[in-house]
């Protein structure tokens, strides 16, 4: 179980930084008091991520373990280039963080259900309870995504500025894509040693920076254009004062 646990934290931490839920508790820490958006975030992820965790240990009972590592695998792959897509928010979501008018608790923890259902982070918990300690894997998801916002809500509670996304975003991706790779190949090739899996993990993600590179800047994902400024916060500013509920 502690093994499930430290891989859910580490992956969900690396999933949540830089997704929409962390804008979301940013925005929601610059009108409410800390520990209201903490409390409503911990309550709608624990929510979230017991669903989570019971579809995917459900399936993970129907599937053959090599094929759920060729899976996770893909799907962590999947996740990257998601990542490197870059996460904003709708003006939906970004009124529902301005203005609400509601009790704090309620509308952060309501916003939050809403935001993370069919999320990348519900995905990755899905993909790791198929085939790891369900118990583990729910602490350590909820844990870890927690801590990601928590780090957010720090930046809008105390400073009132926006995290640069760029180097973060990046650093993200990559390390999705690297731990995806690694995953295919090991599952392809069980009898390759760890270090011929790692590098042939890292020459997959080397190989696939060469293409993004080499695409036109239009097509690239916004993170690697020149020129890029700022977070998606920056193009929604909160204006509302905090601490009021």
């Amino acid at each position: 179980m502690i093994s499930a646990l430290l891989l859910s934290f580490a992956v969900i931490f690396v999933a949540e930084l830089g997704d929409k839920s962390q804008l979301m508790a940013m925005m929601f820490a610059l009108r409410y008091r800390w520990w209201v958006v903490l409390t409503a975030i911990l309550a709608a992820t624990t929510a979230v991520h017991v669903l989570s965790v019971a579809i995917g240990h459900y399936l993970g009972a129907a599937l053959p373990t090599h094929l759920l590592g060729l899976i996770a695998g893909a799907m962590f792959v999947f996740f990257g280039l998601w990542t490197l897509r870059g996460d904003s928010l709708s003006a939906e979501e970004a009124s529902r963080a301005q203005r609400a008018t509601a009790p704090a608790f309620f509308v952060v923890t309501s916003a939050f259900m809403l935001a993370e259902l069919g999320d990348k982070t519900m995905l990755a918990t899905v993909t790791l309870a198929a085939d790891n300690n369900w118990l583990g894997v729910w602490i350590g998801s909820t844990i870890g995504m927690v801590a990601a916002d928590a780090l957010a809500i720090l930046v809008g509670a105390v400073a009132g500025k926006h995290l640069p996304e760029r180097v973060i975003q990046i650093a993200a991706a990559v390390l999705f894509l690297l731990f995806g790779a690694f995953m295919v190949i090991e599952n392809v090739f069980p009898a390759a040693p760890v270090p011929a899996v790692v590098g042939g993990a890292a020459a997959v993600v080397a190989v696939l920076a060469l293409i993004v590179r080499a695409l036109p800047e239009r097509l690239r994902p916004a993170v690697l254009r020149p020129g890029r400024q700022g977070s998606a916060l920056q193009e929604e500013p909160v204006t509302s004062p905090r601490g009021r509920d």
